[in-house]
């Protein structure tokens, strides 16, 4: 899910880029914070940082002590992306395994649909394996798949997501 958030955030510029009419200390400004949102990732309580959106506020700065940057407290709107438990989503297969399937969904790379939550399908090995039901319908690399995340899990370490998902409810399978 895409969610809007308002965000405060501290953007710090180096002494050497500061110009005395204002308008280049902006542009340092809004690129530094783009650079810091681009490099944070993701968090637990938001999700994914996909996109700053508006420019609320730029605060006064204050100078740090020992080094002579400028930290400026910011205010932005941003775009985030995070699923929830009972969501339902569409992903991209990346990989087949006997035991289930990998998908992606924007950018979460991470989505496990075990063969256990795939119900009336059957593993069929092969150069390119896929899952095959009665009716013919195939989930293989790169099929778009709709599935409902059962549960997800934060990865601090690495800074991303892990979701489980199933085929388990109506209108979930594959995407003609």
């Amino acid at each position: 899910m895409f969610l809007e958030v308002q965000l405060p955030w501290n953007v710090i510029i180096p002494a050497e880029n500061l110009d005395e009419k204002g308008l280049m200390l902006q542009r340092s400004i809004i690129i530094r914070l783009l650079d810091d949102f681009a490099s944070k990732k993701a968090t637990k309580e938001l999700g994914y940082y996909l996109a700053v959106t508006t420019l609320l506020n730029i605060g006064e700065g204050k100078v740090r002590q020992h080094t002579g940057d400028i930290l400026f407290p910011v205010v932005f709107r941003g775009i985030t992306f995070n699923l929830f438990r009972g969501e339902i989503v569409e992903g991209v297969v990346h990989k087949v395994l006997k035991h289930g399937v990998f998908l992606r969904c924007g950018p979460m790379e991470h989505i496990y649909l075990s063969s256990t939550k795939m119900p009336d399908y059957r593993y069929v090995p092969g150069e390119n394996p896929v899952f095959l039901n009665e009716k013919l319908s195939k989930i293989g690399k790169d099929a778009v798949v709709r599935v409902i995340v059962l549960a997800t899990m934060w990865l601090e370490v690495e800074r991303e997501f892990r979701a489980l998902v199933s085929l388990e409810g109506d209108f979930l399978g594959p995407v003609s």
